[in-house]
C-alpha cells in the first residue's frame, strides 16, 4: 500500500501557547492512525522539543525542523546545526524553501551542503523544489 504523507509547516507563525493549542487540536483527530499514513509537523525551532514530547508516543507522527545550517558548528549566531537537531532526536528537516532561496540567497550548493550534513546524521531531508507564486504565474503565462 502506498504511503500517504501529510506535512505541515508553521513557518514563523503562532506563539508558543497557540502552537500548543493547534497541535493538541490536530492530534485529537488522530490523522496518523492508519498504517500507510505519516504526519509530519515542521514547527519553529523554539517549539521542537514541545512538539516532539507531544508526539513521541504516537505512531506515524514526526516532528521536522524547518531549516538547518549548512555549517557543522561555529560562530553563526541564530543558526541551528544538524548536530543540534540530532541531539534532540529530530529525524526530518525541510530544506530549500523558496523564500530561503529568494530572501536569504540560498543556492543549490548551500542546499547540497545541508542535505549532506543531514544524511550524515540519518535525518531525512524534505527538499522543497517549488517556486514563489509570482514565478509560477510567470512560468505559466510563458508556457501558454
Amino acid at each position: 500500500m502506498r504511503k500517504q504523507i501529510a506535512a505541515a509547516n508553521w513557518k514563523m507563525n503562532l506563539t508558543y501557547t497557540e502552537g500548543q493549542q493547534l497541535l493538541a487540536s490536530i492530534l485529537e483527530n488522530d490523522l496518523g492512525s492508519k498504517e500507510n499514513h505519516e504526519v509530519i509537523f515542521a514547527v519553529p525551532f523554539p517549539y521542537l522539543i514541545m512538539a516532539k514530547e507531544k508526539t513521541t508516543s504516537l505512531k506515524n507522527y514526526y516532528i521536522a525542523a524547518q531549516n538547518c545550517s549548512n555549517k557543522k558548528s561555529g560562530a553563526y549566531t541564530g543558526e541551528v546545526s544538524v548536530d543540534m537537531l540530532d541531539s534532540i532526536h529530530i529525524k526530518h528537516c525541510i530544506v530549500g524553501h523558496s523564500e530561503r532561496r529568494e530572501y536569504f540567497g540560498e543556492t543549490n550548493q548551500v542546499l547540497a551542503e545541508k542535505i549532506n550534513l543531514l544524511l550524515e546524521k540519518d535525518i531525512t531531508p524534505i527538499f522543497c523544489c517549488g517556486e514563489s507564486l509570482d514565478i509560477r504565474k510567470l512560468t505559466h503565462r510563458t508556457a501558454l
